[in-house]
């Protein structure tokens, strides 16, 4: 294999991960539009929010692992070459920038929408 292009990474991709990929590109791409619209509405990135989302992203990496052995039709002691382990760490950073981004949403937006409906009660109660 001397040349890597996009095709063949989703075919490797859809090999590891089979029907979970695309599900988890989905996830993934929702995650990033929540995150995206949570930074411009807060107009910038909140340093507690994102560490509290960091650390949830370390055992996200750790899942997208544990998903990948599970659907793939090999594990961990059938990769061989560079590529195979360059596709495992890539499975994790994706796992992990992936449940970080998703955290920060959620979290951000959770806020959000607690507070929304604290000032909403308290509206209603005057």
């Amino acid at each position: 294999m001397k040349d890597l292009d996009l095709m063949t990474l989703v075919a490797v991709f859809q090999e590891m991960l089979g029907l979970w990929l695309w599900p988890l590109i989905v996830l993934t791409l929702l995650g990033l539009l929540a995150f995206i619209g949570l930074v411009l509405k807060d107009r910038g990135l909140v340093s507690r929010r994102m560490m509290q989302a960091q650390l949830a992203g370390l055992p996200g990496g750790a899942l997208a692992l544990v998903i990948m052995a599970k659907v793939s039709s090999s594990g961990f002691t059938d990769a061989g070459g560079p590529a195979d382990w360059l596709l495992i760490g890539l499975v994790f950073i994706v796992g992990l920038v992936g449940t970080t981004v998703l955290a920060y949403s959620a979290l951000g937006w959770g806020t959000r929408f607690k507070r929304r409906r604290s000032i909403a009660g308290s509206l209603a109660h005057r």
